[in-house]
């Protein structure tokens, strides 16, 4: 089965189904709202994870919300963050030991998912900082967002579009598609599993940005496509304590300093004892980018980094990973001209020989889950737009190798539920979206209000005291 002049999609892997527009970067006015009277009415308890607080401009437009349960200051420091699929509590429960530790209030869009345009993004932001600024006690000079995948393009969207935003952390995507690297306002924090289909993506961004005067970072992890684990966002947090420190918005902390450099300096060492150059460099630039302009400890870092680079093995490790990300774009490359082939015994062949490879513990197994998230999103991506053209034959064809290629995504499943109800087969229906279930779809809404599905006898009570809450 050929599919010829049906469709062919530029794949931006991580912000959903629609484009994103190119970002315009220029002189902006201060959204008015920024400057609205403070007056602090509510009383939030602190150290309590609050999943929804309705916006008092919009009902329908609600947030979570964590405050720190010790508070030092009269006001204090806030994030926001933007999950892909409007679940604003799960960064919040992720990252609220770190609220604690560094005194920030966290606050996470429930409205803001994957599938809006950017003109929903402008209009969420401006509810989220007014309910929170005329509600919360906020340091106005200390205005952070956050977001995961789809959710750091609207993070970075935000950034741009509004100066009160002093940094962005933008974990497992990078900013929306169209933004050329610039003199940015904000400084940029990249985040990425090593197994995540953007993590070059992320590497390219912050390679790019060498040549511009933003203050800017990138921290990779030993993971995939998820948010990142507390420990790797705890260096992101230090990251804007370093910055205010910097900025002189918050005195000098020199225990904080000593206790960073030590541990930083013991993993710079770790990683040369074990013989891995690249990711003993990727630390110093890292620890020299945090440190540079607070402290005089950062030259250790610059004079470690010359070192490791100058080193013959560093030189024949870095080579070989420079080879691995050519070999990437290489079979990337070739997937895109099979994607129209419509050759099943290709893909059953590729995504058994992916699933073996990308048990490796090397780089090259990394790469391999790389490549198998690209063909994750690669089949949503198809999927979704045959389905929303009602090319049923096409649909089911992506949506059967997206079950063989991420088994564990819910997405999967549910869209095979759609296709399923279309060709007329209830116990298909019922058994993909058992399968939903179990692999963590939560959305009621959107089951029940499934077009497809209200013509089958389907018993939504028996399949939604199934989630898990």
């Amino acid at each position: 089965m050929k599919f010829t002049g049906i469709f062919f999609l530029f794949f931006s892997f991580s912000c959903g189904a629609k484009k994103d527009k190119k970002i315009e970067i220029g002189p902006v006015a201060v959204n008015n709202i920024s400057k609205v009277d403070v007056q602090v009415q509510d009383t939030f308890k602190k150290g309590e994870l609050i999943p929804t607080v309705i916006c008092k401009t919009d009902p329908a437009q609600s947030y979570a919300l964590y405050i720190p349960l010790k508070v030092s200051k009269d006001v204090l420091p806030i994030i926001y963050f933007f999950d892909p699929h409007g679940n604003g509590a799960l960064p919040l429960a992720k990252y609220k030991s770190l609220a604690d530790q560094y005194g920030f209030i966290l606050a996470g869009s429930n409205n803001s998912k994957n599938g809006n345009d950017f003109s929903v993004a402008e209009d969420i932001w401006t509810n989220l900082l007014y309910d929170t600024k005329s509600r919360l006690k906020i340091d106005a000079s200390r205005i952070y967002t956050c977001g995961f995948s789809g959710g750091a393009k609207v993070a970075g969207f935000i950034a741009l579009k509004h100066p009160e935003v002093k940094s962005v952390i933008a974990c497992g995507a990078g900013l929306p598609d169209g933004t050329l690297p610039a003199d940015f306002r904000f400084t940029y924090t990249g985040i990425a599993g090593e197994g995540d289909m953007n993590m070059t993506d992320l590497v390219a961004f912050d390679t790019a940005l060498d040549a511009t005067k933003t203050s800017h970072r990138l921290i990779l992890f030993d993971g995939k496509h998820e948010w990142a684990p507390d420990q790797i966002m705890n260096i992101a947090f230090a990251g804007l304590q370093l910055d205010a420190m910097r900025e002189k918005l918050i005195p000098l902390d020199d225990k904080f300093l000593t206790a960073y450099i030590s541990n930083s300096k013991n993993t710079v060492s770790d990683y040369i004892q074990k013989g891995q150059f690249t990711k003993a460099e990727s630390e110093c630039l890292l620890s020299l980018r945090l440190l540079e302009g607070v402290t005089k400890d950062a030259e250790w870092f610059h004079k470690k980094n010359l070192a490791i680079k100058n080193s013959a093995e560093y030189q024949k490790q870095y080579a070989a990973k420079q080879a691995l990300l050519l070999t990437e774009q290489n079979i990337k490359a070739e997937y895109r001209k099979q994607f129209q082939q419509g050759d099943m015994n290709y893909w059953l062949g590729t995504i058994k020989d992916l699933q073996v490879k990308s048990n490796q513990v090397t780089g090259e197994g990394a790469m391999y889950q790389r490549l198998m998230a690209y063909l994750s999103l690669a089949f949503y991506s198809i999927s979704n737009q045959m389905i929303n053209s009602h090319q049923d034959r096409e649909a089911q064809y992506f949506v059967e190798l997206y079950k063989l290629d991420d088994p564990s995504n819910n997405e999967a499943w549910y869209l095979s539920a759609i296709v399923n109800a279309r060709s007329g087969n209830p116990e298909a229906v019922k058994s993909d979206l058992n399968r939903a279930i179990e692999t963590g779809f939560t959305d009621k809404t959107r089951l029940e209000k499934q077009v497809e599905f209200q013509a089958l006898s389907i018993n939504y009570a028996e399949l939604e005291a199934k989630m898990k809450k």
